[in-house]
């Protein structure tokens, strides 16, 4: 099969397609995927500048995200038959099992149906995104309906399905954008009060927004200092979730004073810890999230798409930053 091949870790350049063994059945209820195409996300250029998880495990494939056809199916495999269309977040940490290939091979557990309403590669693109969005906000910050959320970054890869997600659950929704545009596009989605960051200062927008009591919810989806500063956005006894590391040099005092409950979300534990109930658990949202893509109560913004090859190419956008939306790589 064709791939694209992390030679060492670096600059985009260090990607290069190549030519690999295709990936055989290992367990009875393994599936080889025909991937159609493949999502790419921050983690991708994170290992592929810093090294995979697993550098022994050569060679390194990146690309979590896959969509697909069903090729062949283990002898266990209850679900699913050839011919199928399916999408997943599952490998690409590390070794030959990454996405950015012509196949993958994944337990029948951790895959859900593809959405007939999109395309292979906008359902390539989803998975990790509405994962993390869905444990953000769902699991480790509780939104309920009528509860008020303020999300960071409305218009990325993951903000824009995090607005959709919130309004799902009859969450009202603010969220900061970087211009006109992307204040167009959020509210498109849902969002009630875009805040253009640059020149408004988000949290007395928020609290003006909610009449001074804050947001039940603040989801930092951008790090660094925007993560302290939300903590003054978030009316007592709020929530606070951040998919960045926060800061060694944090002051934790206004949270601690407002008696802020923090949660770390990364969607990736399960697959790091090998957990595969919680893997089961990642597979029955993007289940979830199939019906309302197909009943038309989501939708993905797939911004760019490059043919496998030029994965680097798609790597040097994704880090220039700002982006509207997703990438994806048509195989």
């Amino acid at each position: 099969m064709k791939a694209i091949v992390m030679t060492a870790a670096g600059a985009p350049d260090v990607l290069q397609l190549q030519t690999l063994p295709d990936p055989p059945l290992q367990h009875p209820t393994q599936m080889r995927v025909r991937l159609k195409a493949a999502g790419v996300n921050p983690i991708d250029t994170k290992l592929r500048q810093r090294g995979s998880f697993y550098p022994d495990r050569a060679p390194t494939v990146l690309g979590c995200d896959g969509a697909g056809v069903v090729e062949a199916v283990g002898n266990r495999v209850e679900r699913y038959r050839v011919g199928d269309e399916v999408y997943f977040c599952q490998g690409g940490l590390g070794g030959p099992g990454g996405t950015y290939a012509d196949y993958a091979v994944v337990d029948e557990r951790f895959v859900a149906p593809k959405p007939q309403s999109l395309s292979f590669a906008e359902a390539a693109a989803a998975p990790l995104v509405l994962i993390t969005a869905w444990e953000a906000l769902y699991d480790r910050g509780r939104l309920q309906a009528v509860q008020t959320a303020l999300i960071h970054g409305g218009a990325g890869g993951v903000g824009h399905v995090a607005i959709q997600l919130a309004k799902l659950r009859g969450a009202r929704v603010c969220t900061t954008v970087s211009s006109e545009a992307k204040a167009d596009l959020v509210k498109s989605l849902g969002a009630e009060l875009p805040i253009l960051y640059k020149t408004t200062d988000f949290v007395k927008a928020a609290l003006d927004w909610t009449d001074g009591k804050g947001v039940h919810l603040a989801f930092d989806t951008v790090g660094g200092a925007l993560l302290e500063r939300s903590f003054g956005a978030v009316r007592v006894y709020g929530d606070v979730v951040t998919i960045l590391a926060p800061a060694a040099d944090l002051h934790w005092n206004v949270a601690r004073d407002r008696n802020l409950r923090l949660s770390l979300e990364l969607m990736l534990t399960p697959m790091l810890h090998n957990l595969p109930d919680d893997q089961k658990h990642q597979a029955r949202i993007l289940e979830d999230c199939t019906r309302w893509f197909d009943q038309g109560l989501l939708r993905l913004n797939l911004s760019h798409t490059f043919p496998l090859g030029e994965a680097a190419a798609a790597h040097r956008l994704l880090e220039q930053g700002g982006m509207v939306g997703k990438i994806a790589l048509e195989i």
